[in-house]
């Protein structure tokens, strides 16, 4: 932690394979708190829906653009790391079962000595549904079920028995194993209001989308409304943002002011050079550490 008080992410969407292991040991040495990693399953060549988060609804990456998937990748990040904790951001969860998907936290978690958090999403590609055998409609019910039994697989207690019986979700009585010795940390993604609501009386903390200072104030504002209604507002509660707006020191602390717990930064936007480039994306970790993680160093 600086001395803003803000814990810092490193989200690594659109990476080359071949550079996520250098890029994770270099920002696990620098003394960044967080990597974050995207899901994406598939590249449908038509897609019937817009993008949410563009202008204009068109996705900005090309059908070859990698996306290796977060439950392997953070395994293998986590293999050549110490300290760093890695987020899924977000993974789409209503695309999985729920139990599958629960056991494969539960073994990275252990096998990660409990630095992994899951990072909720819903997804919005119609087509990813419906080749993935799932239905869209009922998404959001079956995300919100899914949440309840990965925080009953993992809840911190290692193996023990556990049973779910909901409406689109049922199982008897079982145990998987292994299982962390710590609660698995739930957080919700998404900025509409049903995401929003998710995040706050299902989970433990919220991660943005790009954001402008106005736009994570009015989410954090809706946030700590929907969390005074919610049974768990005694529990501890994270914010994980990326804002547009925020670049420097300064910037940083007006962050935190706003309640945020932890800034999503890619320093290799702040000094020149070619983003896509290692080198460009190690030196400016670098230098973003020097200059406002760790000033006096």
């Amino acid at each position: 932690m600086s001395a803003t008080g803000l814990r810092w992410a490193v989200p690594l969407p659109m990476t080359r394979p071949e550079e996520l292991l250098p890029l994770a040991r270099r920002i696990d040495d620098l003394g960044y708190d967080t990597i974050m990693l995207p899901d994406s399953v598939f590249f449908p060549e038509s897609v019937s829906a817009d993008y949410p988060y563009s202008d204009g609804g068109g996705r900005f990456w090309s059908p070859e653009t990698p996306f290796v998937d977060p439950f392997v990748a953070i395994p293998a990040m986590a293999a050549v790391t110490e300290r760093v904790r890695f987020v899924t951001n977000v993974a789409k969860v209503p695309l999985r079962n729920p139990l599958l998907l629960a056991k494969q936290i539960a073994s990275i978690a252990v096998m990660s000595d409990n630095r992994f958090a899951l990072g909720v999403g819903l997804g919005w590609i119609p087509e990813e549904f419906t080749w993935c055998g799932t239905n869209m409609a009922t998404r959001g019910a079956r995300t919100d079920e899914a949440i309840e039994i990965i925080q009953l697989v993992c809840a911190g207690q290692g193996p023990q028995w556990v049973e779910y019986h909901g409406s689109h979700h049922q199982f008897g009585r079982l145990m998987i194993s292994p299982a962390p010795s710590q609660p698995v940390t739930v957080m919700g993604g998404g900025h509409s209001e049903p995401a929003l609501r998710r995040a706050a009386q299902r989970c433990d903390g919220w991660i943005s989308v790009q954001s402008t200072f106005d736009e994570l104030a009015s989410a954090i504002d809706r946030l700590s409304h929907l969390r005074a209604e919610s049974s768990r507002r005694h529990l501890p509660f994270e914010i994980s943002a990326l804002c547009t707006e925020a670049f420097d020191a300064e910037s940083f602390e007006r962050l935190a002011s706003l309640g945020v717990h932890e800034a999503q930064v890619l320093p290799w936007y702040f000094y020149g050079g070619d983003p896509e480039d290692l080198d460009v994306r190690l030196r400016a970790l670098e230098r973003f550490a020097a200059d406002v993680i760790n000033p006096s160093r």
